[in-house]
């Protein structure tokens, strides 16, 4: 199964669930966008670290696994997502030290997280792409926007400290038909809600 490298578009708060995030994978050489539900501590963190000039007074947890690693000459040269079961992504890490490469399972909010600390690149494999992915049209008002997503997650840190990292859309699309689930997905793409188009994306996946 082929690679494909992905970027960090941004990060969108949640407008249905208190406390949780979409973070906007963008698909490097194409027009699609990966949205994956993530916990508010996890968003933090990837918003820091996507903000270079932000610099904690006290290592955050992801800071803290990327100085020990350090220590101990450990490097992260990528990460992977290679799983989507139930609405839920699976990550690897791919590890080094004297020349000797490791594979670790993370979480994928975790594993993207260090992977900007560590300036590693990010890959899926083509098949979760071609079932999850999105399509979305880019403009310089939606670049703009994603900017301001991440402003959002920095200026509201009292929101912080929950986790919750699942895409299931459980029962509250399945009495919809197909039609109108794809209508659903549209308009939660343009409205820009990512969060909800990837529950809906994972019940149009069910079907």
């Amino acid at each position: 199964m082929s690679l494909v490298k992905l970027s960090i578009k941004g990060i969108s708060y949640s407008q249905t669930q208190n406390g949780a995030y979409a973070l906007i994978l963008n698909e490097v050489d194409g027009e699609r966008k990966l949205p994956i539900v993530i916990g508010a501590f996890e968003a933090q963190s990837i918003a820091i670290a996507l903000e270079k000039e932000i610099k904690p007074p006290r290592p955050l947890t992801h800071d803290l696994f990327k100085n020990f690693a350090e220590r101990f000459d450990i490097i992260v040269k990528q990460v992977i997502i290679h799983k989507l079961v139930d609405g839920v992504f699976y990550s690897s890490l791919i590890c080094e030290r004297d020349k000797i490469e490791e594979i670790i399972d993370a979480r994928t909010s975790d594993a993207i997280a260090l992977a900007l600390r560590f300036n590693a690149p990010i890959f899926t494999y083509k098949n979760i792409l071609d079932k999850a992915g999105i399509y979305l049209k880019s403009n310089t008002a939606e670049t703009d926007q994603g900017s301001q997503e991440i402003d959002d997650v920095l200026s509201n840190p009292e929101t912080f400290g929950r986790e919750e990292e699942s895409n299931q859309s459980g029962d509250l699309y399945a009495k919809h038909s197909l039609q109108e689930l794809n209508e659903l997905l549209d308009q939660a793409v343009s409205q820009e809600d990512y969060e909800k188009a990837a529950k809906i994306r994972d019940e149009i996946s069910k079907r």
